[in-house]
């Protein structure tokens, strides 16, 4: 509706060329700075820019301090920044709090209504101030004018960097459009005062980023849980159930909306028990079914999920990781229920735990569930958290040709069907599928012979906890070996999992350039893990492995537990934390540097 508005001059104001920048945007949840920071990200993924965001935000209903930082490159982006280059602050303890945060010669945009720049000042760092809230009240009046400097700050920017003003407006009417003609005027009254402000009075330069790198691609721009929805929804999941947690939630209501599209249903359930039942009961029924939660909600489906893996029935469980133990930091990142994952339940429950690397792994690694699933018919666990879960990266299209449409097999079963035979893999038989022997399974939580009728048997016991031990075995040696990232040998490796993947990545460039001989491979495939990882490592001198859990007891971390009891290697060590924020870069480099001293 005003793309074509005229914009002003600063012809006189030198332009600088740049190539990426990390913006950090500080303020409350009620500003809406999140809003912003997702309007930057999109436009990037549109301008065949790479992005990658990271957010931090309050756990009490009533908000408070929150931040929005957004890394844009014309190059490849692999992490959300450890330091800001532009700090947009609009409080004085958003000013306080992260004016550390910008690197030397950075820029700080502060507004000037509400931040009062000290005698004693960092001089390290620009300082530009901006009446932003007085500025934007003026622009909009009446009683929306408290809502609009989010919108300011996003013309202002636009001005600033350059931005491809009419695709940033069209995307800005796209979001508030939908809520009303009143609010869309008032957004965009808002970013066009933003937009028109006289930079030649207060900043040193203008800004414009090198073009974009990805522009034979169909580019996507979203955050984890999004595409991970997707995913399942490619992968041929149509029903499931779950129970409304952070940071799980969105991939439930997207599921919730979406599913009925293909004819699925997925069910919110009354708790974190009922879901993983209502599923269990979904994949009783001869359909893949899904279910999800966050830390505290995987030890709540803990029994049902071992009566899955007693039935050897194929189930996705998805657990979006978060702060620990109890409630914990349920807005925070970790990465401390690996063991849960893999050994959190009574008795031996062999089960399946995956974890996607990236945004654009989320849609991946839901069609890889879903295939082992299917295949070997038993409960696959995805561990994503909660860094994955919101950020937003973008990537090229999916590719589609996987895309699966769910079948439910009612086939007749001939004579020599067994829903359990000790010598092949599980075939489950839905109700209602005609028997031609004549006599019909049993599905039973308690243990079982061929056909699924209870027995107590203690050589039968064995017999059938081997075989469901060993169907695991059979995957593992289908799975390809990690790709090593740098030399095949060298001082040091480094092994992560999960959203460790772009810090670890950036780092072991950095060190490369270095002359440090230092390399990295990353873990798709925790339980079981693929076969060949002892191999890579012979290679290297020592094994680090990054990872956002404590180092507990005996001062190693979950996988680097994992991985020494695997492979009895006394090189094997850990880097951890668990302040419940991602690694920087300049972390893991310092990491390595100790390991190596």
């Amino acid at each position: 509706m005003s793309a074509s508005s005229p914009a002003p001059t600063d012809a006189a104001l030198p332009k600088e060329d740049i190539k990426n920048a990390v913006i950090r945007l500080a303020g409350n949840s009620q500003d809406g700075i999140q809003t912003i920071g997702g309007f930057l990200a999109r436009l990037a993924g549109r301008s065949a820019q790479e992005v990658m965001t990271y957010m931090t935000i309050p756990s009490t209903i009533s908000g408070g301090a929150s931040i929005y930082q957004v890394h844009v490159g014309s190059g490849e982006v692999l992490s959300p920044g450890d330091e800001a280059d532009f700090l947009v602050a609009f409080y004085q303890d958003s000013f306080e709090n992260h004016i550390g945060s910008l690197r030397e010669g950075g820029v700080c945009i502060y507004d000037t209504d509400h931040v009062e720049l000290p005698e004693d000042r960092d001089q390290r760092f620009r300082y530009v101030g901006v009446p932003i809230t007085s500025t934007a009240i003026e622009a909009i009046g009446g009683s929306a004018r408290d809502r609009g400097k989010n919108i300011f700050v996003l013309g202002l920017l636009c001005r600033l960097f350059d931005l491809d003003r009419e695709k940033l407006v069209h995307i800005v009417e796209n979001q508030f459009g939908r809520k009303g003609e009143d609010v869309l005027r008032n957004a965009m009254l808002a970013f066009d005062s933003g937009f028109a402000y006289e930079l030649g009075e207060t900043f040193l330069h203008r800004y414009e980023f090198h073009p974009g790198e990805n522009i034979g691609d169909d580019r996507v721009t979203s955050d984890g849980n999004t595409v991970m929805a997707y995913g399942l929804i490619a992968a041929g999941v149509r029903y499931g159930a779950g129970y409304p947690i952070t940071p799980w939630s969105p991939i439930m209501e997207t599921l919730r909306s979406e599913l009925p599209k293909y004819g699925g249903i997925f069910v919110q359930s009354e708790d974190e028990l009922a879901a993983v039942s209502t599923a269990v009961g979904f994949a009783f029924s001869g359909h893949l079914a899904v279910t999800g939660s966050s830390g505290p909600g995987l030890s709540l489906k803990m029994e049902a999920m071992g009566y899955a893996s007693m039935a050897e029935l194929p189930l996705i469980v998805i657990n979006v990781q978060r702060g620990g133990p109890s409630t914990g930091l349920p807005t925070s990142v970790e990465q401390s229920d690996l063991m849960q994952a893999i050994y959190g339940s009574h008795g031996d429950t062999p089960r399946v735990v995956l974890a996607p690397k990236d945004v654009e792994d989320c849609y991946y690694i839901a069609l890889e569930a879903a295939r082992i699933a299917r295949e070997f018919s038993t409960p696959v666990v995805i561990l994503s958290d909660q860094a994955l879960s919101s950020r937003v990266e973008a990537f090229p299209e999916p590719d589609f040709s996987e895309v699966t449409e769910p079948e439910l097999d009612l086939s007749p079963r001939g004579e020599d069907f067994k829903p359990y035979p000790l010598d092949a893999e599980t075939h489950h038989a839905p109700p209602g599928t005609k028997m031609l022997g004549g006599t019909y399974p049993v599905v039973t939580g308690l243990e079982h012979d061929e056909w699924g009728h209870p027995s107590s048997n203690p050589t039968l016991h064995q017999k059938m906890t081997n075989r469901r031990r060993d169907k695991l075995k059979r995957l593992a040696v289908t799975l390809p070996a990690p790709d090593v990232f740098g030399g095949p040998e060298g001082e040091l490796l480094l092994v992560g999992w999960g959203s460790t993947w772009g810090p670890i990545r950036e780092a072991v460039e950095r060190l490369r350039a270095a002359g440090r001989g230092v390399s990295a491979i990353h873990l798709r495939h925790l339980h079981p893990m693929p076969e060949g990882i002892d191999k890579i490592m012979d290679g290297f001198s020592k094994t680090l492995v990054v990872e956002m859990n404590d180092e507990g007891m005996y001062g190693y971390g979950q996988l680097a537990t994992l991985l020494r009891a695997r492979f009895a290697r006394p090189e094997i060590d850990s880097l951890t934390k668990t302040d419940g924020l991602g690694f920087k870069i300049r972390e893991i480099i310092a990491g390595v540097e100790n390991a190596l001293a």
